[in-house]
């Protein structure tokens, strides 16, 4: 192991070091019943994605 490679493997982000944006299952139930975890968060993926392009299109007519 060389200095060169210890700095890259140091300057790494790992896993654990991500940050998270946990939201407890009960407040997301509502929206999705009878959902598992992974189906909720994809829900909360697609809404957001599309909240952000409603955004985009406030702005624009905005203009």
């Amino acid at each position: 192991m060389t200095p060169e490679v210890i700095a890259t493997v140091m300057s790494e982000e790992k896993a654990n070091q991500c940050e998270m944006f946990k939201v407890p299952m009960e407040r997301i139930s509502k929206y999705v019943p009878n959902a598992n975890t992974k189906q909720a968060e994809d829900f909360v993926m697609k809404a957001c994605e599309h909240y952000r392009r409603y955004l985009i299109r406030q702005r624009d007519r905005e203009r």
